[in-house]
């Protein structure tokens, strides 16, 4: 037992203290939410009586279209996640297995712009989508359209280069065996890669959506009209006033937007370690 106690003690109490660690601010945000005066200055860590007026104000007050704001963002990450991942699984395909001019150009460019940090691309793309707006006013800046054309620019690189190292490590004996059977590339694909990369796809498409569903910049400086804002953007008008904060709102959107990511992983959780693991291991 002491023996036990020596060389296992340690490891339990760390894990004890990061769950902690990790906990505590959800905690507050838990004591917030359900705090009447919408404070996040707590007297006491446990609640002396629970309210749900923080609650009430979102979905009572004409003001704060928060359901609109959680459609938006289900819909655009949903959509982002999906199309993300059927383009990058094709783009993967094509740049692990087939042949054709350009190929190693192709994949070293993008390498190249993963190098440049997001940011730098933000005035670039503004200008791009406000000239796009004058021709095609429902692509341009202040449409969710237009955001998710650049969302789905910004997770090409990533997505494709995760996916191509899953393609690199499955046999090319697989695809030779069914060129023999007379399976086109198109049947390679669906048949035996679509299967096999259902793990890696299901992670990828977490991650889009996660990314998505919590990303701010871009969407606040795209999206104007306050219907067409997404969850993360709407909330920020809680605690963006100098004079006008109030975390009691927030910290109850902030739980329930929480809720359909939560889901989503507990759903894919088998796939997610075989899946990360996947595209970064050869042979």
């Amino acid at each position: 037992m002491t023996k036990w106690l020596r060389e296992n003690l340690w490891r339990h109490i760390t894990g004890w203290i990061m769950c902690a660690f990790a906990v505590f601010p959800l905690y507050l945000v838990l004591l917030s939410a359900f705090n009447e005066s919408g404070s996040l200055q707590v007297t006491s860590f446990l609640p002396r009586e629970i309210s749900f007026a923080n609650f009430d104000v979102l979905f009572n007050d004409e003001r704060i279209p928060y359901l609109t704001w959680m459609k938006n963002s289900l819909m655009i990450s949903g959509f982002v996640a999906v199309v993300s991942v059927v383009i990058g699984a094709a783009s993967a395909f094509a740049f692990s297995r087939l042949r054709f001019k350009g190929k190693k150009f192709g994949i070293q460019l993008l390498l190249l712009i993963q190098m440049f940090p997001a940011i730098l691309a933000i005035s670039a793309v503004y200008v791009i989508m406000e000239r796009v707006y004058k021709f095609a006013p429902s692509l341009g800046i202040g449409t969710q359209a237009g955001l998710i054309l650049i969302y789905l620019g910004g997770a090409m690189g990533v997505n494709i280069w995760l996916l191509k190292g899953f393609v690199d490590s499955i046999p090319a004996e697989l695809d030779e065996a069914a060129k023999i059977d007379g399976a086109s590339a198109m049947q390679t694909y669906w048949q035996i890669f679509v299967p096999l990369a259902a793990p890696v796809l299901a992670v990828v498409s977490l991650l889009s959506f996660i990314g998505t569903f919590n990303e701010f910049i871009l969407a606040r400086l795209f999206l104007i009209e306050v219907e067409s804002r997404t969850v993360a953007v709407g909330l920020q008008q809680f605690i963006g006033g100098q004079y006008s904060e109030n975390w009691g709102p927030f910290a109850a959107g902030s739980i329930i937007a929480s809720i359909p990511i939560v889901i989503i992983f507990l759903s894919l959780q088998k796939y997610i370690i075989s899946g990360l693991t996947a595209g970064s291991v050869k042979g």
